[in-house]
């Protein structure tokens, strides 16, 4: 269920990038403020409707008018679950306590799903009832689950090397170089320093 690449809108809100950390359950940690005293990225019903569409939890034109500011308690409490469950495992500890609670998310149903016609009769993505808060913790409850218990996947798991940067994604790059959450962003960053450090260092 995790969308495709940087897009003009997601993890950021409708205003940002959208950050593809290339699982979902990464996705909903990188929605905390990145630096102390950053932007909180769900930090209204309307905003955390907007990262469920466009994470790909949910499908475009999924009705969510449900959502309110109960359900963006929730989802940051998850959030601040996932964030000390990853934080543990690359630091190789034990964090047994946001285990359990994750687990007892990942254990309800998630969203049921059918295919319906879109426009041209191809088949789209739909729910077969209106999404429950729960059902959607599940779904990304479960998503760090399978995560975390797939060998693979769980070696490629990083922290971003940026200064002032905490964001975790998959590594998925051909030997496993990648260093940076975005190249385009905190690579950059990294890149333009370097470059003023050899010019200050230059006769």
């Amino acid at each position: 269920m995790t969308a495709g690449t940087e897009g003009t809108a997601g993890t950021g809100g409708t205003s940002g990038r959208r950050f593809d950390s290339g699982r979902l359950c990464l996705d909903l940690i990188a929605t905390a403020p990145a630096t102390p005293g950053g932007r909180e990225r769900l930090d209204s019903p309307a905003h955390l409707a907007d990262w469920l569409v466009t994470s790909g939890l949910v499908p475009r034109g999924t009705g969510l008018g449900a959502v309110d500011a109960s359900w963006v308690a929730r989802f940051r409490r998850l959030r601040g679950l996932l964030d000390r469950l990853m934080g543990a495992q690359l630091a190789g500890r034990r964090a047994d306590d946001a285990l359990a609670r994750v687990n007892t998310l990942a254990a309800g149903a998630p969203p049921g799903l059918r295919a319906v016609r879109g426009q041209g009769g191809t088949l789209v993505r739909a729910l077969s009832a209106d999404p429950a808060c729960g059902a959607l913790l599940a779904a990304v409850a479960r998503d760090a689950v399978d995560l975390l218990t797939d060998p693979d996947a769980r070696a490629g798991l990083r922290r971003c090397e940026g200064d002032a940067c905490s964001r975790l994604y998959l590594d998925t790059s051909r030997g496993s170089r990648r260093r940076w959450c975005s190249s385009e962003v905190c690579g950059n960053r990294e890149r333009v320093a370097r470059h003023r450090r050899r010019t200050r260092a230059a006769p």
